[in-house]
């Protein structure tokens, strides 16, 4: 019987230490997010130059629900989706969103002409302060990051730079970013 009882409190005790083991090792790589382009992924760091020259790294805007959208002046089916992410900004900059500091959209151009760009963007009235680019064309150092081989395309990213969601155009957008507004 004692060793039954000494077994006992081993197997026990093996097993406490195995839980607190597996719960630890658990808690520590939840919060090690690989860095990718698939949904879960911590986003890619972007830092490029705005039109006026400033460097605007995507990383600023933590804490906010960001749409990092790829698109170009010489992109027709781009330049139609523009009114949609117009209307979400409008839609959704000045709601109160859940568990984000608010929504917003970082833009990243392919262009090569810093006159096209600037002049898309005036033309579209993309009136979010967030648009970069290395004028790179497809060379594009964030195109190349977030393996964008067409655009238009999009990544939502949540407050902590995880990316939830992906190529949202239309109705697919407002219908997703409805999920994060916080309702009464």
């Amino acid at each position: 019987m004692k060793n039954f009882r000494l077994t006992t409190k081993i197997t026990i005790g093996t097993f406490a230490l195995l839980m607190m083991f597996s719960l630890f090792h658990y808690s520590a790589s939840a919060q090690e997010a690989v860095i990718g382009t698939e949904i879960g992924n911590l986003a890619p760091e972007i830092n490029l130059l705005s039109p006026d020259g400033n460097k605007i790294p995507l990383s600023s805007l933590k804490g906010k629900l960001v749409l990092i959208d790829f698109w170009a002046s010489w992109c027709g089916p781009c330049r139609r989706e523009n009114p949609n992410v117009v209307a979400a900004y409008k839609k959704y900059s000045n709601a109160k969103m859940k568990d984000s500091k608010g929504f917003t959209v970082y833009s990243v151009s392919l262009d090569r002409s810093k006159d096209a760009w600037i002049n898309a963007i005036k033309q579209d009235q993309l009136s979010w302060g967030y648009h970069v680019s290395d004028l790179k064309f497809w060379n594009s150092e964030a195109a190349a990051a977030y393996k964008v081989t067409g655009i238009p395309t999009n990544f939502l990213v949540d407050k902590n730079g995880i990316i939830i969601a992906a190529n949202l155009r239309g109705a697919k957008l407002h219908q997703v970013l409805d999920k994060y507004v916080e309702k009464f």
